[in-house]
């Protein structure tokens, strides 16, 4: 299974609104790809989901996802880089887990992330950029 990395932002709005980023998150849920993780990484999306749901009042239960990511993930001990590459440098977390991970693709709506050319030839794609490589039996498994 091809492992993927998915920033924050992407994972949260997957989690609580059924967009392109929701399928985005079906796809590691229906094994298309392995979702990449670093204990950073885990921490980020624990506290975000938290900020939203009492943001929002989400009664989606986040506890399931975290056990989820827990369970399922695929965990890695970040790649060190020796230079910040992200204008933000919180968004390096990102990087440094893919190359963990060996991922090829990062999918991010984060502009930090986005506006990057593709570093260390890891693919930075939108949600809807992500879903559009997507073979058509892969496709069919998130409808």
């Amino acid at each position: 299974m091809t492992p993927v990395v998915i920033d924050t932002g992407v994972f949260v709005a997957g989690v609580f609104w059924r967009t392109e980023a929701h399928r985005c998150v079906n796809a590691w849920l229906r094994g298309v790809v392995a979702l990449g993780m670093s204990a950073a990484i885990y921490q980020e999306y624990e506290r975000t989901l938290r900020k939203i749901q009492t943001r929002y009042g989400f009664q989606t239960n986040v506890e399931t996802w975290l056990a989820l990511v827990q369970a399922h993930a695929q965990w890695v001990k970040p790649w060190p880089l020796t230079a910040p590459v992200c204008r933000d440098p919180k968004d390096d977390l990102m990087i440094e887990a893919a190359l963990a991970a060996g991922a090829r693709t990062i999918i991010a709506r984060d502009a930090d992330l986005t506006v990057l050319e593709k570093p260390f030839g890891i693919r930075i794609l939108t949600p809807r950029a992500w879903l559009a490589t997507l073979s058509r039996a892969d496709r069919r498994k998130l409808a």
